[in-house]
């Protein structure tokens, strides 16, 4: 069956592939359109899976609040440029909305739930992304909260998104919106490790002590006094460490000498009501991705070469 400059487009419409891949699929499929869906889906599998192995550390965080519900996550590809395109972001957001409706319980329940619009899971609709965008794609990581209220944000075009989740009495949600975005700002900005200084671990506090005691053995000042002594000192230090790691104890950024706990606070009263900030996501797209390292010197040198 003989297909026309139409047929091509057509299918270039509805798979986003390119043109001559199109073609090539309707000289193989003899002008069958839907044989050439399959064709082309089959050639697609195939290419993902050349690009699986590939290194995904790019990409994008999206976080949302859909009816109440908050949702943040991350999903990697290989290049900003690919990153930054309407297909890529929209999967993302797409996946942020499983999230929330499937409710998985980890990561594998998220790539077995329904892709919306289609009779497809997240997991079967990755290799046909990655046919359309061209690059390795990865869902990595993501966090829901289904009670309190939650608020997102997204700093630099997805490289960092953070969820703060808050408990609130007597105070209507939406009044604690710009609390929430402040807060937010504040773990995008300072990255802090704990919520509140009561959310430290036995072992971390115990190895932050022992760093502290170590400093002050190596100290000439302090290496003589007390271990009794040092230990009363250590206890003063550890106000800094809550401050300087915890969102509640960190000073506000932007009101200095007042810290975040204090700020909440001061909100909760002025709107007649109780705030307690329970949690927090914060995901910064590619962190603890080991990269390739590019020469392009040398590949550029390496493609002269090949040229010879």
């Amino acid at each position: 069956m003989a297909f026309t400059a139409a047929d091509v487009k057509k299918l270039r419409e509805m798979t986003n592939v390119g043109m001559m891949d199109c073609k090539k699929a309707l000289t193989a499929s003899e002008g069958d359109m839907d044989k050439a869906v399959e064709w082309l889906r089959e050639k697609g599998l195939a290419a993902a899976a050349k690009k699986s192995g590939r290194i995904a550390a790019e990409g994008a965080v999206c976080a949302i609040v859909e009816d109440g519900v908050g949702a943040i996550v991350e999903v990697n590809c290989e290049t900003d440029f690919a990153a930054q395109s309407d297909k890529f972001t929209g999967f993302v957001k797409d996946v942020a909305d499983v999230v929330v409706k499937a409710a998985p319980a980890d990561l594998d329940a998220l790539l077995a739930a329904n892709y919306p619009n289609t009779d497809k899971t997240v997991g079967e609709m990755i290799p046909e992304k990655v046919l359309v965008i061209g690059e390795n794609l990865k869902v990595r990581r993501f966090a829901r909260y289904a009670t309190g209220v939650t608020v997102p944000y997204i700093h630099m075009a997805g490289r960092i998104g953070v969820l703060v989740n808050m408990e609130v009495e007597g105070i209507d949600a939406a009044a604690v919106t710009e609390l929430g975005k402040d807060l937010c700002m504040q773990v995008a900005a300072m990255n802090p490790s704990f919520c509140d200084k009561a959310d430290v671990d036995q072992t971390t506090l115990d190895k932050e002590k022992e760093i502290q005691l170590a400093l002050m053995d190596n100290d000439p000042k302090m290496a003589s006094k007390p271990l009794q002594v040092k230990e009363k000192i250590v206890l003063g230090k550890m106000s800094k460490y809550y401050g300087e790691n915890c969102l509640m104890q960190m000073e506000f950024v932007k009101e200095k000498g007042v810290s975040v706990e204090q700020h909440v606070a001061a909100i909760a009263k002025g709107l007649g009501g109780k705030i307690s900030v329970k949690s927090f996501v914060r995901f910064e797209r590619g962190e603890g991705i080991e990269k390739k390292q590019e020469d392009f010197a040398a590949e550029v040198a390496a493609q002269m070469n090949m040229g010879k």
